[in-house]
């Protein structure tokens, strides 16, 4: 597999109908429950050494999805993501390191106005034409998180032990880029 050092420098568009923000939380302890943001924006500017290269998104908190009307609901509301008052949450890169197709991205993820660092994994799948004479780029990127550290405190001490909604958080981004 090649690296970074194959994308043409300049800006790559975040393409939102093949790109694929989930994540995963557990529930009562024992199970794991999947979900995914479905609107996203954003763009990869790849420069001239690729470690210098950024990342910027921006997603739109309603667009959650767990597959259940109910829960997307209660995500939606003050007791976690308040998208009436806080709609958007944001990711800026700090910095890229790393060689081959494999690398770390580090940078600032924005939720309810609180700004911490991150750091994923981040592997690069490769770049490709496209039928419609463009260039694509694919990327992955996993991590974990802890939402507490955002201010997304909301539980239920369970009786048995543990809690309803487990504090770590695992993503998983599969996101395609199409050369602007």
């Amino acid at each position: 597999m090649s690296g970074l050092d194959d994308l043409t420098p300049g800006t790559w568009t975040i393409d939102p109908s093949h790109t694929t923000l989930g994540f995963t939380a557990r529930h009562l302890v024992v199970a794991k429950v999947r979900g995914r943001f479905g609107v996203v924006t954003g763009a990869v500017t790849i420069a001239e050494d690729p470690l210098s290269s950024t990342v910027a998104a921006e997603i739109e908190m309603a667009s959650v999805d767990t597959g259940d009307a109910g829960r997307d609901e209660h995500l939606r509301s003050a007791d976690f993501f308040d998208v009436e008052q806080f709609p958007t949450m944001t990711f800026t890169s700090t910095q890229v390191t790393g060689s081959g197709s494999d690398y770390v991205l580090t940078g600032d993820l924005t939720i309810k106005g609180i700004t911490k660092p991150v750091t994923l994994e981040l592997e690069f799948d490769g770049v490709s034409g496209d039928p419609w004479g463009g260039t694509r780029a694919g990327f992955t990127a996993t991590g974990e998180i802890d939402r507490r550290d955002w201010g997304l405190e909301w539980n239920v001490a369970l009786d048995t032990g543990g809690v309803l909604v487990g504090e770590r958080i695992k993503l998983q981004l599969d996101i395609e880029a199409v050369k602007a």
